[in-house]
C-alpha cells in the first residue's frame, strides 16, 4: 500500500508531504483547489506521461516520491527482480520532471526506464475516474479479472506451461522435419563428402601440430647434412687417418683424436632426428588436409567439426524418419494435454462468469442502475488458441431494458462507468486488484441514497485494499478512514498562491463535511447533519 507521498514544485505545490495508512482515505476541497493536480503528481510517480507543464513557474525542475510497502510476493517484486533492481525493504518510486519535458524515473534510487517504472507503478495502484478506460478498456484485462474472481490463477499458469511445452515440442518437430527436407535435397553430396571426411579423418590442432613438426624436421635435416659432411671428412674415404698412420707413428694420439670425432659425428647424426620418410608422409597429410580445407570452404581445424555435422546429416536421412514420427507423437501429445486443460478453464470460466454476473447484478440497484443489466460475454475459439486458452471475454453492460447491449466501454456513459467499475471491485474484493486503489470523483452527478451507497461501497472496498477518493459527496467523507483537505493559500501578499493538504481531526472533520452539504455558508443545520453522517458511518 501506498505510505508517503512526497511532491515538490508540481504546478501550484510547492512542498508536499501526505503519510497514508490502510482503510479509505479521501480527498477533499472547494473545486480548483487542486485535488486534480495532487492526482496527476501521484500519475507521474506511477510512470505516466509526463509534461514540462506541471512544472512549477520559475523552477527548473519538480519531482514526486511515492513510498509503497509492499509484501515480499507481490508481482512488483518480481518486476523489480526481473530487472535487476535492489529490494531495499520499502519500494520507493520517484520520477524528475523537467522543465524541459525531460524526465527521469527510479526505484530505490535507482535510474530505470519509464516503461519499468509503469510497470511497477501499475501493479501497484490502480486509478479509476468518469473518464478513465485503462483498467477495463482491454479484454485481456477482463479475463484477468474473471479469473481472479474464480480463483482460476493457478489453472491459467499450469496452461501458460502446456502451451509452452505444446510450443516447444512443435518447435522441435518443425526443426527436424526441416533439417531432413534440407538433408533430403543434399543426400548425394552428403555421403560422399561424408566419407570422404571420414576417411580423412582430422582432428583439431593436427595442421599446426603436423606444421611445427615438419618445420623441425627441415631444420632436422640442414644439421644431418652439415654433420654428414664433417663425419665424411674425418672418417671416409679420403679420411687422413690411413695417411697419417701409415706416415707417422708418433701421431697415435692425433688419430685417436679423430676417430673420437668421428664417433661423436656419428652420435650427433643419430641425435639430428631427421627421418626423410616420415618427412614424406607429414607434407602428404598437410597437403591433404588443406586441400580438403579449400574444398570445403572450411578452416583446416574445423573440418573435424564439419565431418561430424556431415555424419549427422546423413545419420538423420537414415534415421530421421523414426524419429520424426517420435517428435509428431510428442507434439501430439502436448497438443492433446493443452487442448484438455484449455476446454477445461473454458468451462470452468463459463461457470465462474455465471456467478460473476449474478454478484454484480446484485451491486447495481443501490448505485441507481436498477434497469441496468452487467453480462461477460465469452467467447471460444478452439482455432485461435494462445497462452490462457480459447476464451476471448469482455464485459458487456445494458443500460436499460429495450436498448442494445454491448460493451461495457461503448455503452456506459461516464458517470455509469465508474459505478459499474466499483460495483465489480467491490465483488472482486481483494482479487484481481492491485493493493491501492484510487477513485477519481466517481460519485459526481448523484446524490443522498446513490451516494451513500457509493461510500458504503468504497469503505467494504478498504476493508481488503487501499482505498483513496477524491469527492465531492459528504456521504463518502464520512466513511473515511482517513480524510485530507486540499486547499489554497495566498502567499506573498497575493501574488501568487499554493496548494496544500491538511489531515483533519474529529471537530475539522464535522465542519468540512457541513461544508460539502451546505456550501459556502455552513449552519448549524449543517453541523448537525454531517454528526448525523459520521455517527452513521461508524454504527
Amino acid at each position: 500500500m501506498l505510505a508517503r507521498l512526497s511532491i515538490r514544485d508540481i504546478v501550484l505545490i510547492e512542498r508536499l508531504d501526505i503519510e497514508f495508512g490502510e482503510g479509505l482515505a479521501v480527498l477533499t476541497g472547494e473545486t480548483g483547489a487542486g485535488k486534480s493536480i495532487l492526482l496527476d503528481a501521484f500519475a507521474l510517480a506511477l510512470g505516466c506521461r509526463g509534461d514540462a507543464g506541471l512544472v512549477r513557474h520559475g523552477t527548473e525542475q519538480g519531482q514526486v516520491t511515492a513510498v509503497f510497502d509492499v509484501p515480499k510476493a507481490h508481482p512488483a517484486m518480481a518486476i523489480l527482480s526481473d530487472n535487476g533492481l535492489e529490494d531495499s525493504g520499502e519500494m520507493i518510486l520517484r520520477r524528475v520532471q523537467f522543465a524541459d519535458g525531460r524526465t527521469r524515473a527510479f526505484i530505490n534510487d535507482q535510474a530505470i526506464s519509464v516503461q519499468t517504472l509503469k510497470a511497477i507503478g501499475a501493479a501497484l495502484v490502480e486509478i479509476h475516474g468518469q473518464h478513465d478506460e485503462r483498467a477495463l478498456v482491454d479484454a485481456a484485462t477482463h479475463r484477468r479479472l474473471l479469473d481472479a474472481f474464480a480463483g482460476l490463477e493457478a489453472d491459467v499458469a499450469a496452461l501458460e506451461r502446456l502451451w509452452e511445452a505444446r510450443r516447444a515440442a512443435n518447435a522441435a518437430l518443425d526443426e527436424h522435419r526441416a533439417s531432413m527436407e534440407r538433408a533430403s535435397r543434399e543426400a548425394d553430396y552428403l555421403r560422399h563428402a561424408s566419407e570422404e571426411l571420414k576417411a580423412l579423418a582430422p582432428h583439431d590442432g593436427e595442421e599446426t601440430a603436423l606444421a611445427e613438426r615438419r618445420s623441425a624436421m627441415m631444420q632436422g635435416e640442414k644439421i644431418a647434412a652439415d654433420l654428414r659432411e664433417a663425419r665424411e671428412a674425418v672418417g671416409g674415404d679420403h679420411s687422413p687417418v690411413a695417411n697419417l698412420s701409415a706416415a707417422v707413428r708418433r701421431l697415435d694420439a692425433a688419430i685417436n683424436a679423430l676417430e673420437e670425432a668421428d664417433q661423436h659425428l656419428a652420435a650427433a647424426l643419430a641425435a639430428a632426428d631427421f627421418d626423410p620418410a616420415e618427412l614424406e608422409r607429414i607434407e602428404e597429410r598437410l597437403f591433404a588436409l588443406r586441400g580438403a580445407s579449400r574444398k570445403y570452404s572450411t578452416p583446416v581445424d574445423g573440418l573435424a567439426a564439419l565431418a561430424a555435422k556431415y555424419a549427422a546429416d546423413v545419420a538423420l536421412i537414415d534415421a530421421g524418419a523414426e524419429q520424426l514420427k517420435q517428435l509428431q507423437a510428442e507434439a501430439g501429445e502436448a497438443d492433446r494435454h493443452y487442448v484438455s486443460a484449455a476446454k477445461k478453464l473454458s468451462v470452468s470460466r463459463e461457470k465462474s462468469a455465471q456467478r460473476l454476473d449474478r454478484a454484480v447484478n446484485a451491486e447495481l440497484p443501490p448505485l441507481k442502475l436498477d434497469r441496468a443489466t452487467f453480462t461477460t460475454q465469452i467467447e471460444t475459439d478452439a482455432e485461435a488458441p494462445g497462452p490462457q486458452g480459447f476464451d476471448r471475454i469482455e464485459f458487456w453492460v445494458q443500460t436499460n431494458p429495450g436498448t442494445r447491449p454491448g460493451p461495457l466501454m461503448k455503452v456506459a456513459s461516464g458517470g455509469e462507468l465508474s459505478r459499474f467499475l466499483l460495483a465489480l471491485k467491490v465483488v472482486l474484493s481483494d482479487r484481481g486488484s492491485a493493493p491501492t486503489l484510487v477513485f477519481d470523483e466517481i460519485d459526481t452527478g448523484v446524490g443522498g441514497a446513490v451516494a451513500d451507497a457509493i461510500g458504503a461501497r468504497l469503505s467494504r472496498l478498504a476493508g481488503k485494499v487501499q482505498v483513496m477518493a477524491v469527492t465531492h459527496a459528504p456521504q463518502v467523507a464520512a466513511r473515511a478512514n482517513q480524510h485530507l483537505l486540499i486547499s489554497k493559500d495566498s502567499l506573498d501578499k497575493g501574488k501568487r498562491v499554493a496548494t496544500r493538504v491538511n489531515a483533519l481531526a474529529a471537530d475539522h472533520r464535522r465542519e468540512e463535511i457541513a461544508r460539502m452539504l451546505a456550501g459556502a455558508e455552513i449552519t448549524a443545520e449543517a453541523r448537525a447533519a454531517a454528526e448525523r453522517l459520521l455517527k452513521a458511518a461508524t454504527a
